[in-house]
């Protein structure tokens, strides 16, 4: 209070941008945004079987029925698990585990011909960066698990 006047803390365009932007809808997007290719993946292997359990063969994994299953199960049920928010972490660890063996499977940079090795190596690189991201939306999941109101400063 000042002189009868009690001061208001000044808002800033800055601060209430930042309050809109750290929402539950724009997380929730967020995760959506990191999900997307595994829904679509899962879906699409869903729709088309047997390109599915071809695809599965071609990169040498057999039986490649049982392989296709438990793969279209984990790409839905784990982006679930995340955008749900029950088992958000498991489902995290589980894409992250899951992209980086496909990652070393499909983006064998080293061993593409010259003339090819640009793009794979920014798959590789790119699946890289989603294996990061997975293994973040876990570590705060987990984090807010062990202490959700404990001060996150620094992070």
């Amino acid at each position: 209070m000042l002189g009868g006047v009690t001061m208001l803390p000044a808002t800033s365009s800055s601060t209430r941008w930042r309050e809109r932007f750290a929402s539950p809808s724009v997380h929730w997007l967020a995760l959506l945004g990191l999900c997307a290719a595994y829904l679509q993946g899962g879906l699409q292997k869903a729709w088309d079987i047997p390109g599915a359990i071809a695809e599965t063969a071609h990169f040498g994994l057999s039986p490649a029925g049982p392989v296709t299953f438990a793969v279209i199960v984990l790409e839905l049920g784990a982006s679930l698990a995340i955008l749900t928010g029950r088992g958000r972490w498991v489902g995290a660890l589980l894409l992250a585990a899951f992209t980086l063996a496909a990652t070393f499977m499909a983006n064998r940079f080293w061993a593409v011909p010259a003339a090819d090795r640009f793009g794979v190596t920014n798959a590789f690189f790119e699946h890289l960066g989603l294996v990061g991201g997975f293994l973040l939306v876990a570590w705060h999941d987990l984090r807010d698990r062990v202490a959700p109101f404990s001060s996150s400063a620094g992070y």
